[in-house]
């Protein structure tokens, strides 16, 4: 899932203190985002979730919802190197990645020498995925996965820490390809995200158009961030919330024994749902201001974890239904 080196684990008393100064940490970050970024709390809350987690998000909406300034922004406020990729219809692997160009030195003697494309960053903002071909989307699954890139037969590793935080428009535009079913699966969570509210609305309006805009001002930087990404990892959850968690991920499957599920879902999440789902509940936990997570925190995220890992059957989208209702039903019987 991340890159994490080896470290002796805390025992609970460092913990307790190590997750108090994060929670601080987390506040401050908030405090800055908001600054900048009007309404679109839960937009801000998941992305930073999966940032904190380690992990890629996918931030899906219509064009113009500041779905791009978001990710200046945790650029500047986190302390991250961040580079913007826009995907076009006509953009090549090697625009991502980099390439080999061909050197002469004084004696003649010709030589390869790979020149990093943008994917070198701490942050690296994908903006549009949906629209590059195939070919193009899969030259990021290497990195988003295995951390490294291979050109030519050398291996380069990336940045740390190395996130991706894409967006795309929503299917229906033109000009789209959906994105391979694998890629989406390497995406921690999947933010919606929709029109503004009126009071936020308005506020954009007002602050927005003026002579000068807020800058956001830096926080964190990224070895403060790997710290907390760490302290994630080490934050005890019940058995109660494993529970919660297996229970929610297998009831999306069909053929475990849920009658909603094998009705109206064609496939379900895979094991990464889970293990997204371990580390986001920490995350919120911080974010929310507590110390452990809880039942809420798995229901609150069933939507973002679980929304890009299952397919309804042909039927029931015929009949209307989206994955949001099925997942929305699951966590209702869930509540029980």
């Amino acid at each position: 899932m991340g890159m994490m080196k080896n470290e002796a684990p805390l025992d609970e008393k460092a913990i307790v203190a190590a997750a108090e100064k994060a929670l601080a940490d987390i506040a401050a970050v908030r405090a800055e985002v908001s600054k900048v970024i009007f309404g679109q709390e839960s937009v801000v809350e998941n992305t930073l979730l999966a940032v904190l987690s380690g992990g890629h998000a996918l931030l899906v909406g219509v064009p113009g919802l500041a779905k791009t300034k978001l990710v200046t922004t945790l650029g500047e406020v986190l302390g991250l190197g961040a580079n913007r990729i826009q995907f076009t219809p006509d953009l090549m692997p090697s625009d991502i990645l980099g390439s080999e160009v061909m050197d002469q030195d004084d004696s003649g003697r010709r030589s390869f020498r790979f020149v990093k494309g943008p994917v070198f960053a701490q942050l690296l903002m994908a903006d549009e995925i949906n629209r590059a071909s195939p070919r193009t989307q899969s030259a990021l699954l290497q990195s988003m996965q295995e951390y490294h890139i291979t050109v030519a037969g050398q291996r380069y590793d990336l940045p740390s820490p190395f996130h991706v935080l894409a967006t795309q428009n929503p299917l229906e535009q033109e000009g789209t390809y959906p994105l391979p079913e694998a890629q989406l699966d390497r995406f921690l969570l999947q933010v919606d995200v929709h029109y503004p509210e009126l009071a936020a609305e308005r506020q954009i309006l007002l602050e927005t158009t003026g002579l000068s805009e807020t800058k956001p001002q830096s926080v964190l930087n990224a070895e403060r961030l790997v710290e907390i990404q760490t302290l994630i990892r080490q934050m005890p959850v019940s058995d109660r919330v494993v529970d919660a968690i297996l229970a929610l991920v297998r009831s999306a499957r069909p053929g475990q024994g849920n009658q909603s599920t094998d009705k109206n879902v064609a496939w379900g999440p895979g094991p990464r749902a889970g293990q997204a789902m371990m580390l986001c509940a920490r995350a919120r936990a911080l974010y929310e201001g507590r110390l452990a997570p809880s039942l809420d925190d798995v229901h609150a995220l069933a939507e973002p974890i679980l929304q890009h890992r299952m397919a309804l059957t042909f039927a029931a989208r015929a009949e209307g239904m989206s994955v949001r209702d099925v997942i929305a039903d699951l966590v209702k019987q869930a509540k029980g």
